[in-house]
């Protein structure tokens, strides 16, 4: 059922489950605290952002580079559901720093391709991989369809956030 609030009406009441469910989410915010996120930085990473004053949003772009496979910018933006100039002024500061390099598109001149400068690769994926593992030991404890049943409901959930 879709749960919206329309503007002159009471607020829905929650049902028990819907209240464990939100009452969850607020136990999640010291994973996103700053100082948690800059003590699992390795020292480039880390001292690279603080140095140029690189926020939360600018590291969003990063994951999105790990694959290896340099991305346009209008992807970056597509990815991440924000406007092309603001995926153009994060990708601009982030190439500033040195964490990302921007090429022309061999096949389109026009285009911008953005991949991960060769320095910060292994500090990044090392970061990736020590924010993920209080994660990936939750979806150790996950029978395959209950992977399957958080992964959709967290998707779900960022394409709400998103829209």
């Amino acid at each position: 059922m879709p749960h919206t609030h329309e503007s002159g009406k009471a607020p829905r009441m929650l049902t028990p489950g819907e209240l464990q469910v939100t009452g969850l989410v607020p136990l999640l915010e010291p994973f996103f605290r700053g100082a948690v996120v800059r003590d699992l930085m390795p020292a480039p990473l880390r001292e690279a952002m603080e140095t140029h004053g690189l926020t939360p949003r600018h590291g969003a772009v990063l994951p999105q580079l790990m694959a290896g496979q340099p991305l346009a910018v209008s992807e970056i933006a597509r990815r991440l559901h924000v406007s092309l100039p603001t995926a153009s002024e994060l990708v601009g500061a982030l190439n500033r720093a040195g964490i990302v390099q921007r090429t022309e598109d061999p096949a389109n001149r026009r285009r911008v391709l953005v991949s991960l400068a060769d320095a910060y690769r292994a500090p990044l994926e090392t970061f990736v991989a020590r924010r993920s593992e209080p994660l990936l030991r939750a979806l150790d404890g996950l029978s395959p369809g209950e992977r399957d049943g958080f992964l959709a409901g967290l998707t779900a959930w960022v394409r709400e956030v998103q829209s």
